[in-house]
């Protein structure tokens, strides 16, 4: 394993070091012409690369049942779906280095899913279409609008750049406190009022440790494995930010990011958080062997399945700071057009019209758990109200959306190194016991050089 992972590592570093040198990228954002309508019976075949199809259970399945219903609505469109290349555990992971490697090759996927922390990369080194120039400005806020239920004001711009959207949000979260309310009951507490703030997430959590034997808390947002989105709302909650408003320098060694990861540290030294890693944590939740995780909803269906007869779910907002606004960050990933053949890219925004649908988010929502970024269907009988009045697992996450602030990406082609490094940083002060002050600005030294301009 040691070795394969090694050798994902240099392949990654291969790939971004050629888009660093120019090797299948752009310096500036692609325009691109106005791509004409289908005709009736034109056939197009196109790819569609989706980390979600490398996951077993519920994303596959819902996917794949969603590509069937499209190729049924749309005869003319052959959809060939596919996961990243790649051999990670997490195919998330894998998105950048295979997109990467297939446009080196000429043959880059016609749409692909990405995070939300690639928008820069994707938009200014790999060429994403700017779906305004692809099909229109109006077309592409008609498709937000929807024909009943528009997408949430929050959510609408996410994949934005420079006053064009780029990337249509597709599937998110944002952080979700998720409880085991047997242990909570056994050790004295009540579910019915899970912690507000970390402070009370940290006295839970010894209290769970204490009377049930289980462990207490695990916050997914401290190790490189669960990327900086949830970190980011740690920081942000605290008052600070990891990169300055202008994006021009990094600021995660700051006096708030560095609080916020010394109250983390603190919970692994008193033993309310277990020293584990992040599939680890949401394994054991799943088993009912932990009180409380902080997680995307994309794992409430896994923490459902593993609940059912055994242990009763809960879910809270993400607990804040004492006396600070709590500010949420989402998630998650937009879907982006990268052919250059114009009746690719019309069929390529078909699919991303109909994958955005209301169609698509009642089947996503309800059975996977993301966020409907079409808000309303909650409300709408035809749509996910009955699911809603079931789910009290979604209010939360409905709630954050008012103060939701963006995942923010990191700029230039060295982006990946500069937040994987960053959390390495996170990573060895919350689990192994490095000075959080001393670790968090030695790195934020090291790869601020990697910043555009070597960040002046």
């Amino acid at each position: 394993m040691k070795k394969s992972l090694a050798a994902a590592g240099a392949a990654t570093a291969l790939l971004l070091a050629a888009a660093g040198c120019g090797l299948g990228t752009t310096d500036t954002p692609t325009a691109v012409g106005r791509a004409p309508e289908l005709a009736p019976d034109q056939k197009v075949s196109i790819v569609f690369e989706s980390y979600n199809f490398g996951q077993a259970g519920a994303w596959t399945d819902t996917f794949n049942e969603l590509i069937d219903e499209f190729q049924k609505t749309h005869p003319n469109i052959t959809v060939t779906a596919q996961k990243p290349q790649g051999n990670s555990s997490n195919p998330a992971t894998d998105t950048i280095p295979s997109l990467q490697s297939q446009l080196t090759a000429g043959k880059p996927p016609d749409v692909a899913q990405l995070g939300f922390s690639d928008l820069d990369f994707a938009v200014n080194q790999l060429g994403a279409a700017p779906l305004d120039d692809l099909v229109g400005k109006d077309e592409v806020q008609r498709n937000f609008d929807g024909s009943r239920h528009p997408y949430a004001p929050t959510a609408r711009a996410l994949g934005d750049w420079n006053g064009k959207t780029y990337g249509v949000p597709f599937v998110f979260s944002t952080p979700t406190l998720y409880v085991n309310q047997d242990l909570f009951a056994a050790a004295g507490l009540d579910p019915a009022r899970p912690p507000a703030t970390w402070d009370e997430v940290q006295q839970a959590a010894l209290a769970v440790k204490e009377h049930t034997g289980k462990d207490g808390a695990y916050v997914d947002c401290m190790t490189k494995a669960s990327k900086d989105w949830c970190f980011q709302a740690l920081v942000r909650s605290n008052g600070g930010r990891v990169i300055a408003q202008d994006r021009s320098s990094l600021s995660f060694a700051e006096a708030p990011a560095v609080e916020a990861v010394q109250s983390m540290q603190n919970m692994v030294r008193s033993g309310a958080m277990p020293n584990r890693t992040q599939m680890q944590a949401v394994d054991a939740f799943a088993r009912g062997e932990l009180g409380m995780i902080l997680e995307s909803s994309a794992t409430q269906g896994n923490f459902l399945k593993g609940a059912a007869g055994k242990w009763r779910l809960g879910a809270a907002p993400m607990p804040g700071f004492q006396g600070k606004p709590t500010v949420p960050t989402n998630s998650g990933a937009a879907l982006f057009v990268f052919s250059h053949s114009p009746e690719k890219q019309r069929a390529s925004w078909e699919l991303m019209k109909f994958l955005t649908s209301e169609q698509a988010y009642t089947k996503i929502a309800s059975k996977i758990g993301y966020l409907p970024l079409r808000t309303g269907l909650v409300d709408d009988p035809n749509g996910l109200k009955s699911w809603a009045d079931k789910n009290p697992y979604l209010k939360p996450n409905l709630t954050q959306l008012a103060n939701m602030e963006p995942w923010v990406s990191m700029p230039g082609p060295n982006y990946l190194q500069i937040r994987d490094g960053m959390m390495e940083a996170v990573e060895s002060s919350v689990f192994q016991g490095a000075d959080a002050a001393t670790a968090l600005r030695a790195k934020q030294a090291e790869v601020s050089k990697l910043l555009p301009g070597g960040g002046r």
